[in-house]
């Protein structure tokens, strides 16, 4: 089952007394088939762990280990005892009038296991108890739901802890730490009557304790989870199946089925199978499902991370744990941890459901248990545990989660834009992650208009947040757009505009990466970003890289003649990596420019199977050693290296480029090959590239091994080919690279000012803010200083960028004239009254932004502009309707939205 998204449901809560008033949820979309969005409820906590829960009739109880219960953080109201027991409405979260007690005379009491009786008329409680309430009772009790007193005609009596309980019409089977039951011998796994409490034949004694305990659909049989490894003296670790009325074994799990230091935690049942969650001590942690046509395994979740519960529920698995590696299934690497998990029944892979809470108090797990419950046709998802957070917020023992009311927004995405080939602008971005949504729409808007330009559906998980990215063709080379882009989830939650990014139109193809993407790059890092932590990839690959470290933007010069930047690695914790998991094949190409001074060497670029931690798989690298010299590596069971005969950490732009194939390894530089060798093998692995660092333990080729990891220096226009590169091919980047394509420069205003109507005497030459209105008359005046084309090339395009400012009447809806200044101004004294002559013709007209703090641009007539190159040129914008324009001048603090020319100049 693949991920997908679709079910829509409308959420009525009832509140019950104690919680303070909610808005109704709207009708929304969740993610099919995901039955849950990932919006915490508020939900009464604990001061302590909740160890189970259970539900009956819209009621949930919960047991564990604390004193009192309280209103959700935030909420009027007073806590009230609650001695390891509350019961909780459904729908509301607020406690009901059932109030029990679990106490010991000695020794610390807690409640562990719930289970309800098929009726829904008898909740059973296990744990380590000696009284509920006044009834003296052994750690198992019955409680008659309806009066919510405990049952006095039930008397079982286990002298230790109960840990798991699953009850049928007749019978209640336990299992938990006790060696006898009613005084006779059961070890760590007993049944009962359910009326009487009285013992029964059944037996399945194991030799360690007992945590998990299921009943199969048809009744027939029990499933057995532990620490065990024998169960009725035969070998079966930490799993079995036996008879449900004799206890004789079914089916035994050997060891090596689940490794000796694992356990099992939890256990459930559906109509289709039965899975596990696995708890380990340096072994498996994660879950497994298994059929129960022939109790065999159907997949295995190999995740670290301790998993204490699962829940089957309409074809997903709800795991809790504290999941912290999921690389051994393809999914994300050692670091954060994820408390909560959904997959589907019939395999591994995730899905996007991922609310989270913290570890927690105890033993520093998070969530212990999950329940299913229903009220009034609303379904909700309870967990308790150790928790103390819940989605970042105070929430402590419990929480809730609805089938409906999907209220959180996708975060805001990150965007860039860049234009390589005339009459093109691609804009690109980061991902947007939404707790209970993994496939969003992404709307792109234009030069601030309300109307999007584009439209992109992308799937990403928190841990996996790859580029999109949108092509925006037919504009006119040389003009200037400003773009934002919007996430929006399944029901109709809308992230925050991205920050505005803006690229000029090329008028002339760039030589160098037009190359790099005409032959087949699938990673293209430029390194032009100017936020953290996003990389744009400029491929068709949409392989986009994230920032470790801190490495510094937007250094020049960078590798290439054209108008480039280029990071700068500290050669101490600086790195960029990629944010999607990649496979090479049999065939690939590494290609970047670097610039070092640096006697330690570190890698430049490579593969490994981790993010931000070092990697313990890692080979298909260029790195340098300590001398300076560059070297190819790559691992067939031993490694195998290609070296260039000097060093090159000279201060000197130099471009490396690695390839393997089956021909072997060839490494060049500077457009000349400078090693080979006839290795054609490398190690096969996921990992993620990475840029500036990573492991190169093992990578000695000699006494001048590398002195880091890390790489300190510059690095620029790094590519990544699914094929090897010819010859011709490197030395044609090589050569492409002294190619200047276009120049953009921006020139920002020497000085500006406006004049007012209705003020004609005023000056306004101090103030933030410029002003454009045809009645009254508001008249704005811009003057710059023109560069001059650099050798060999000309003016082929030009734009003024202007920004509202923030007031809310900023936008206009009246066209803005762009017309040059023909007579003499100052901006410190000019006023209405002698504001200077303007040229009769306009060399544009600026359709303006209609809100505040929005960017918009204008072309300008090239001719006019070209004329006027290399000395002073002033503007004016003036208007002729009644809507006024006001926009941000040179003395505004945000610099980034004063006005500006944007000149490009193209090779002649």
């Amino acid at each position: 089952m693949k991920r997908s998204r679709g079910l829509r449901v409308v959420l009525a809560l009832s509140l019950a007394a104690g919680v303070g008033a909610l808005a109704l949820p709207k009708a929304t979309a969740i993610t099919d088939p995901v039955a849950f969005t990932a919006d915490d409820l508020p939900t009464w906590q604990t001061n302590g762990i909740v160890w189970a829960t259970a539900h009956a009739n819209g009621v949930v109880f919960a047991g564990g280990t604390f004193s009192t219960a309280r209103p959700p953080e935030g909420e009027s109201g007073s806590s009230r005892q609650a001695l390891n027991f509350v019961a909780l409405d459904a729908a509301s979260g607020a406690p009901t009038d059932c109030e029990l007690s679990f106490t010991v005379s000695s020794g610390t009491a807690t409640v562990r296991a719930l289970a309800v009786s098929p009726d829904q008329r008898t909740l059973y409680a296990g744990g380590y108890f000696g009284r509920v309430n006044d009834q003296p009772v052994s750690s198992l009790a019955a409680i008659d739901i309806d009066s919510c007193t405990p049952k006095s005609g039930f008397n079982a009596a286990f002298p230790a802890t109960v840990r798991a309980l699953a009850v049928t019409e007749d019978t209640v089977y336990a299992g938990g730490d006790f060696g006898q039951v009613n005084g006779q011998t059961r070890e760590r796994f007993a049944a009962v009557n359910a009326e009487d409490g009285s013992l029964l034949p059944f037996r399945s004694d194991a030799d360690e304790p007992g945590r998990a305990v299921e009943i199969t659909p048809d009744g027939k049989n029990v499933l057995l989870g532990g620490d065990f490894f024998e169960v009725n003296g035969a070998d079966s670790h930490a799993l079995a199946v036996v008879d449900a009325e004799s206890g004789d074994l079914t089916k035994k799990y050997p060891l090596g089925f689940i490794e000796d230091v694992s356990v099992v935690k939890d256990i459930d049942v559906d109509d289709t199978g039965f899975y596990t969650a696995n708890e380990g001590w340096g072994g498996f942690d994660g879950r497994i499902a298994l059929d129960l046509s022939d109790f065999n395994q159907r997949w295995r979740d190999t995740c670290l991370g301790a998993t204490q519960a699962v829940k089957s529920h309409k074809g997903v698995l709800y795991s809790a744990s504290h999941a912290h590696d999921c690389g051994s299934v393809g999914e994300f690497p050692d670091g954060k941890r994820y408390h909560f998990l959904a997959q589907p029944t019939t395999e591994v892979g995730k899905l996007g459901w991922v609310p989270d809470t913290n570890d927690g108090i105890g033993e520093r797990i998070g969530p212990r248990t999950l329940t299913v419950a229903e009220k009034d046709g609303v379904e909700y998802l309870w967990s308790g545990g150790e928790f103390t957070t819940v989605n970042g917020s105070p929430a402590q023992g419990l929480t809730r989660f609805a089938s409906t009311g999907d209220t959180g927004r996708p975060t805001t995405p990150v965007a860039s834009a860049e234009s390589i080939e005339p009459g093109e602008i691609q804009v690109r971005w980061r991902t947007s992650f939404d707790l209970d949504d993994h496939r969003l729409t992404y709307r792109v808007y234009r030069d601030g208009a309300s109307t999007p330009v584009g439209t992109v559906d992308a799937e990403s998980l928190p841990w996996e947040r790859p580029q999109a990215s949108f092509t925006d063709t037919g504009l006119t080379p040389g003009s200037t757009h400003s773009y934002r882009v919007t996430a929006t989830d399944g029901a109709g939650n809308v992230s925050a505009h991205s920050a505005t990014v803006t690229a000029t139109t090329a008028v002339s193809q760039d030589p160098y990466a037009s190359a790099v993407v005409a032959d087949g790059a699938e990673l293209y890092w430029r390194y032009d970003d100017t936020v953290r932590p996003y990389v744009a990839d400029t491929s068709a690959g949409d392989t986009s890289g994230l920032q470790t470290g801190d490495p510094t933007q937007q250094v020049t010069p960078g590798a290439l003649a054209s108008s480039s930047k280029a990071f700068s690695f500290d050669g101490s914790d600086d790195m960029v990596y990629s944010d999607r998991r990649t496979r090479v094949g049999d065939s690939y190409t590494l290609e970047t420019w670097f610039k070092t001074t640096s006697r330690s060497g570190g890698k430049l670029i490579g593969l490994g199977n981790n993010t931000t931690e070092l990697s313990y798989r890692y080979d298909k690298h260029l790195y340098m050693d300590r001398s300076g010299r560059v070297i190819l590596g790559a691992y067939d069971g031993d490694t195998r290296t290609v070296q260039s005969g000097r060093g090159y950490n000279d201060g000197q732009w130099h471009h490396v480029v690695g390839t393997q194939g089956p021909g072997g390894m060839t490494l060049y530089v500077d457009g000349e090959r400078v090693a080979r060798n006839g290795y054609s093998e490398h190690h096969d692995f996921a990992g993620y590239w990475h840029v500036g660092g990573d492991n190169l333990q093992g990578w000695s080729t000699s006494w001048w091994w590398p002195l880091s990891n890390r790489f300190a220096g510059q690095i620029d226009e790094t590519a990544v080919y699914p094929s090897v590169l010819s010859a011709s091919q490197v030395a044609n980047h090589y050569e492409l690279a002294s190619h200047p394509g276009d120049t953009v420069t921006v020139v920002e205003t020497d000085e500006d000012t406006y004049v007012n109507e209705a003020a004609s005497g005023a000056n306004y030459g101090s103030k933030t803010s410029v002003a454009v209105r045809g009645s009254s008359g508001y008249e704005t005046y811009l003057r710059f200083t023109l560069p001059t084309a650099p050798e060999g090339t000309e003016l082929t395009g030009a734009a003024l960028a202007v920004k509202t400012n923030s007031a809310s009447y900023a936008g206009s809806g009246d066209q803005v004239r762009v017309v040059p200044v023909t007579g003499d101004w100052s901006g410190s004294e000019v006023t209405y009254a002698t504001k200077p002559e303007l040229a009769q013709d306009p060399v544009g007209e600026l359709t303006p932004p209609t809100g505040p703090n929005t960017k918009a641009s204008v072309q300008l007539d090239k001719a006019a502009l070209s004329a006027a190159l290399g000395g002073e040129y002033s503007l004016a914008l003036t208007g002729e309707g009644t809507d006024s324009l006001w926009l941000w001048s040179s003395e505004a603090s945000a610099s980034e939205g004063t006005p500006k020319l944007i000149l490009t100049f193209s090779p002649k």
